[in-house]
């Protein structure tokens, strides 16, 4: 029976880290706001997968959305879940694919971490602090 346990764990660990997260970040939001966007680079290094939901006790819920263009007007929607394509990255960044904090507990402020769980369909969960960076910080600005 414990070589059985042993080979499940073994062969379910590869699967667990076939996808990493790479420069979580979101931006300062100012006093009174309620809602935050989270930023990240999610590598695969296997098969397809799909990030399916996120949680975070910062926030009442985590909302995955992505920005449509309708004309000159951009729209932000909410999606069910995002593509994380096999050997290769899902990138969620200004103007694009963003988590989105909903009902904030209390202001982001730059130098706080927020901690965030995502669930994905292959991976299960994968732990990852947000940094948070200064109010207007653009992409290219965020290194950590």
């Amino acid at each position: 029976m414990r070589f059985l346990v042993l080979s499940l764990v073994l062969v379910a660990t590869p699967a667990l880290a076939q996808v990493s997260v790479e420069q979580p970040w979101a931006r300062a939001t100012p006093p009174g706001a309620k809602i935050a966007a989270g930023y990240m680079v999610l590598r695969n290094a296997g098969a397809a997968d799909r990030l399916l939901s996120a949680t975070s006790p910062a926030a009442e819920r985590v909302e995955m959305h992505t920005t449509v263009r309708d004309g000159d007007i951009a729209r932000m929607r909410e999606v069910k879940g995002h593509l994380v394509p096999a050997s290769g990255k899902l990138e969620l960044k200004p103007g694009g694919a963003h988590l989105m904090f909903v009902n904030i507990k209390a202001p982001f402020k730059e130098g706080d971490k927020v901690p965030v769980v995502l669930r994905l369909e292959k991976a299960g969960e994968v732990k990852v602090e947000f940094h948070v960076s200064r109010l207007g910080a653009a992409a290219h600005e965020h290194k950590h």
